[in-house]
Order: structure tokens, then sequence, then C-alpha cells
């Protein structure tokens, strides 16, 4: 935790009423989102401007989450069963309350099929990440995972807060570094220096991190971004408020009409075009995870993004929260 240790005064320009704790303000901007050279999803890159917000340093952690659910009594996607008519089709034993976790084999497999790690376990939640006999005994300073959107909102919603956007989180995630690779700069470790977590080896079977932990890391064990924000990078995915398209809208053909505070595409529109039964709403999550890795998934950038059903938790996804000017806390 040592780089959460660090607690900066507000930048010039923040608002002046009190700073929301354990928040950054992040100065509006224009910026270009998205990326050409890498996935097709990320491009094509274009100008998007934001208003100025406040997001939380660090992702969500376990010891904060209890805390929601403590004071609300809240009951996680994870820890229900799916109702039986939200999905036609479904196998009867397989609609109980669950997540997926991330299953390692200890051999190499074919990266094209990606039921080889990922195991649909009954009983994953976030108190027990990897299904029953697990905790998070020692894992307080951990981001919270097997979260589904509704769970992110809740937790928002009851702090005085909501999830970012999609270009409010990649505005954040660069640090002021418009157009580089990464949210340190254009080198993935420069001199050497590990600047998030993600995977090491061959991946799923070699895992050679060189940090103690092989799944999620403490938050703030690496260095923040030039806005002093942790773990915007690797360790987990996080949720953003908006619906996936399978690509950015073209570049403003005129300057002033630049797009201002996009919110993302339609919901109709986020649906997968390959389970046309089950009509079930996609967001985009952004960061990349401990997963990702240089030999499968370069995913650990700002520009990178990912469609993630509404419904569906996993032991890699967690989120952050944001505070607008128009906000009250």
């Amino acid at each position: 935790m040592a780089w959460l240790d660090r607690k900066p005064d507000a930048p010039a320009g923040a608002p002046t009423e009190a700073r929301p704790a354990a928040m950054v303000w992040i100065p509006g901007g224009t910026f270009r989102m998205g990326s050409d050279r890498h996935y097709p999803e990320e491009a094509p890159v274009h100008r998007v401007a934001v208003d100025g917000f406040w997001i939380d340093r660090a992702p969500v952690t376990n010891r904060e989450f209890r805390c929601f659910v403590e004071a609300t009594g809240h009951v996680t996607v994870a820890e229900k069963a799916p109702d039986p008519r939200d999905y036609p089709g479904a196998l009867p034993h397989m609609l109980r309350a669950g997540s997926l976790v991330f299953n390692p084999p200890n051999h190499p497999v074919d990266l094209r099929d990606w039921s080889q790690w990922w195991t649909f376990r009954f009983g994953a939640t976030w108190r027990k990440p990897y299904g029953p006999g697990s905790s998070i005994k020692g894992l307080d300073d951990h981001p919270v995972v097997h979260v589904a959107y509704a769970d992110a909102e809740a937790y928002a919603a009851w702090a005085g807060k909501s999830l970012p956007t999609e270009a409010e989180w990649e505005f954040a995630a660069r640090g002021g570094l418009d157009g580089a690779e990464f949210a340190w700069g254009d080198e993935l470790e420069p001199d050497g220096r590990q600047m998030a977590n993600f995977w090491h080896g061959a991946f799923p079977h070699q895992n050679l991190s060189p940090h103690a932990y092989k799944r999620t890391t403490p938050v703030g064990a690496f260095p923040p971004n030039g806005y002093g924000l942790v773990d915007m990078i690797g360790n987990a995915w996080e949720w953003t408020s908006d619906f996936y398209a399978p690509r950015h809208p073209a570049d403003a053909a005129k300057a002033c009409c630049i797009p201002e505070n996009p919110r993302g595409a339609r919901e109709a529109d986020s649906y997968d075009p390959c389970q046309p039964e089950t009509p079930i709403p996609r967001k985009v999550l952004k960061g990349g995870s401990h997963l990702c890795a240089p030999s499968y998934c370069r995913r650990y950038r700002p520009a990178a993004r990912h469609a993630q059903p509404v419904d569906t938790s996993t032991s890699h996804i967690g989120f952050r929260c944001v505070v607008r000017e128009t906000q009250q806390m």
C-alpha cells in the first residue's frame, strides 16, 4: 500500500469544496481515444472531450465492499440462482449461484478455447473468490472481484458516486500522456521495472509472476500514473457505464463538433450477435487484468476494451467510481 500513502493536495483548478475522500481530481480536456495499432474494437482513434471529475485513486477493495454489504445487506448476482426464464435452453443443473473462476491448466492449451482455463464454479462469490472453501482472509486490500454490473452500480449509488464512462475512464488512465501506448509511457517495462500486475510467462499454464501473489495484488502495489491513480492497468478489469459497440465512432469531421462527455452505444446495439436467443446487454470493461499476457492478451493499455455481459461476474473483474461536478456527496 506504499503508493496509496501518498496523498497530494488537490491540483490547481479542482473544485474548491471539500475533496471526496480517497479520490483524485481529473481536469477536463480533449484527448485521442482508442488505438489503430492493436485490436479492431479499439479503432478508430478519435477525439473526445470530457469535463473534469473526481475518480477513486484505487479500485474498490474487499474491505470497502464488505462495508457496503454490511450496511445494506446487498446480495450479489453471483450469490443468487439465475431465473430460468432469462436463459431459455439452459441446462437445469447449471442454473445455480456461482461465478467464473480462472482455473489454470498445467500444460499448454489451444488459446482459441477459453473454456480451457475458465470454470463456472458454483458457490464462487466475492467472499469466496476461488469457490467453496476459499476466502478473502488476508485480501482486504485487494480489489473486490466477482461483482456483476448491478453490484458495482449498487455500490456506487450507496457511496453517492457513479461508475465512469469509457471516455472518462480512458482519459484518467492515460495520466496526461495523450497517445502513449501505456499509462506510464511507450515502453512496457521501462528499465526492466514492472509497472502493473499482468501475466508473465506462457499463458495460461505458466505463471512466472515475480510478485508473491499469483492472481490479484494489493491495490497500490505498483507505481501510480501521472494523475496519481493506481491499478488503472492490470490487476482487475473495471466496469464502465457505457454499453459496448464493436467499434468507436469515426472522428468528428470538424473540430467544433468533437463529442463532449460521450455515453457509448445504445443498449440494443450491445447484444452479442452470436447469442440472439439471450439478448443480455454488454458493458465496456477497461484496463486489463492479471491475466493479460504479451503472448495472448495485450490489453494492459488505456485504449484496450472488452465487452462483458452485465449478468456475468468473474475472478478478474472489479470497478472504481467517479463523482462529477453535478453530483452531491
